[in-house]
């Protein structure tokens, strides 16, 4: 069934994280109803819709190491292409941010 795409090491890490934040979520929302309140972000937020943000942003920040990984070698005379745990670390860092400040 999931033949199609390439289950590595880290994207396995990535979509279990993700699940796992779904069902904390739920978990909370359901224990704690939320309340919409003002951050950095440009509208009022809930917390599910931090989430939203937080992953949407967490997505193109993958894509985006992604793609400029052969560059960043190249231009920071790099032997390999950097890791991909480097863009995971750094989508983490933007959810945490987002769900605390946004």
């Amino acid at each position: 069934m999931f033949a199609w795409m390439v289950w590595t090491t880290p994207v396995a890490v990535f979509f279990t994280c993700i699940a796992l934040m779904l069902i904390g979520m739920t978990v909370w929302e359901i224990r704690s109803p939320t309340t919409e309140r003002k951050g950095f972000l440009p509208m009022k937020t809930t917390r599910g819709d931090r989430l939203f943000v937080g992953l949407l942003g967490a997505a193109y920040i993958n894509l985006a190491f992604v793609g400029m990984a052969g560059w960043l070698a190249e231009r920071l005379s790099l032997a390999e292409e950097p890791s991909v745990w480097v863009s995971f670390g750094l989508s983490i860092v933007w959810l945490l941010v987002v769900m605390r400040k946004g």
